[in-house]
């Protein structure tokens, strides 16, 4: 068992008076791509922002590479190493890709070659037939690419991924799953939220499924998969 880079233990947290998460316990190993699935509302991008310090947490404890990073704003924590890819995407609009990767652009960590545009043209090619174009100018999925893109390029350890295949076309998702590959051949663990089960089947190693802000279940991706119970009472709309 490879040890936690990220380890969350008994995780509270909501918006003003409601309460969304009741004691989120889950980890993330190192060299890892990990899917925290449920349906809309269960509390899966709650749980990302809660572990990144953009939402507060109220409970619990989350670690980070033996840090505890329970409650720093989310800057620190990206210090670390723990990177973010929200699912509103939030590029520059005004800025060209290749303007949006610089501003991504951290120095390289210990033992770890640095990400660079190049580098990330090799994998996302539509980014590099756009380097010069205007973010405001792309589509969704490719303004979903250059989102994780931007984030490599703080050179991460691990990165939060929330729902990276919502609302784009067959063959970008494909595009992100090979990311999401090249991210863990590279040794980047992820955490991953999701809903579309072929999608977390084709990344992920382990899977967590999440429902009215309470884990329940924990397995390998095989064993959701072949578990319709499970699948059924969590996951089916």
């Amino acid at each position: 068992m490879a040890e936690a880079v990220l380890d969350v233990a008994g995780l509270k947290a909501g918006y003003g008076p409601a309460e969304v998460l009741f004691g989120v316990t889950l980890a993330l190993r190192r060299g890892e791509v990990a899917a925290l699935m449920g349906r809309n509302g269960a509390g899966k991008s709650t749980t990302l922002k809660a572990i990144m310090g953009l939402l507060p947490p109220r409970g619990g404890k989350v670690r980070f590479a033996g840090t505890d990073i329970t409650g720093l704003p989310p800057f620190r924590i990206a210090r670390l190493g723990l990177g973010y890819v929200p699912e509103e995407r939030r590029i520059f609009t005004d800025l060209t890709v290749f303007e949006n990767l610089e501003v991504g652009r951290r120095p390289p960590r210990a033992g770890r070659d640095a990400w660079t545009p190049e580098r990330l043209f090799a994998v996302f090619p539509n980014l590099a037939e756009m380097r010069g174009r205007r973010a405001a100018a792309m589509s969704g999925g490719e303004q979903q690419m250059l989102t994780i893109a931007r984030t490599l390029m703080g050179n991460p350890d691990a990165v939060l991924l929330d729902e990276p295949s919502e609302g784009l076309a067959p063959v970008i998702v494909e595009q992100m799953a090979e990311a999401v590959l090249r991210m863990k051949a590279e040794g980047i663990s992820v955490l991953l939220s999701e809903q579309n089960l072929d999608f977390a089947a084709a990344v992920a190693d382990r899977a967590y499924v999440i429902e009215r802000g309470e884990i329940r279940y924990e397995g390998t991706m095989e064993a959701l998969e072949a578990d319709e119970h499970v699948r059924e009472a969590y996951l089916t709309v």
